[in-house]
């Protein structure tokens, strides 16, 4: 069945937050402990790159950036966020959503994208390079985990990042 790549409406919130509390329930994709409200997700996303992919009439997977600070400097620098539905895992629905946001992003002229990411979330950490993001650094045991398999314990993230070529 054909996935589509489509700006996110905001009829697509409760979706979303289930993706995302998919997400968050498997401990690796975020230190966030519990899904919050719709009002508080879109408050804290950009308007201008917000995409989800849709398969069969149902939201399998969303892509959305975060802005990295409210000073000005730094408008064009967006933090990625990316999840997927367990059952499009593997099957190129990420490679599609992310390449679909980066094309977003340096529409509306963002020049930088990064990304925090667990390094045991190989998978995720793939698709980013695959997409041109390097590695900068790792935050080493940046927060204790809240919830799932590894409550309790640091955790490191990767910091990767991608400069457009697009936007100069």
């Amino acid at each position: 069945m054909m996935v589509e790549i489509r700006s996110m409406r905001a009829a697509d919130g409760p979706a979303v937050l289930a993706i995302y509390g998919g997400g968050i329930a498997t401990g690796h994709a975020s230190f966030q402990e519990t899904v919050p409200a719709w009002e508080e997700w879109d408050a804290g996303h950009l308007e201008c790159c917000r995409l989800v992919a849709e398969q069969g009439g149902e939201v399998v997977g969303w892509a959305a950036l975060s802005p990295v600070s409210s000073r000005p400097v730094y408008a064009g620098v967006g933090e990625v966020s990316i999840y997927l539905a367990d059952g499009v895992r593997g099957r190129g629905v990420g490679d599609r959503l992310l390449g679909a946001l980066i094309e977003s992003s340096e529409a509306a002229g963002l020049w930088t994208l990064q990304a925090g990411i667990f390094p045991e979330n190989q998978a995720s950490i793939a698709l980013h390079r695959k997409f041109g993001f390097r590695q900068v650094g790792v935050r080493e045991r940046l927060g204790r985990m809240t919830h799932g398999p590894l409550a309790g314990e640091w955790r490191d993230v990767m910091l990767l990042e991608r400069r457009s070529p697009a936007v100069v």
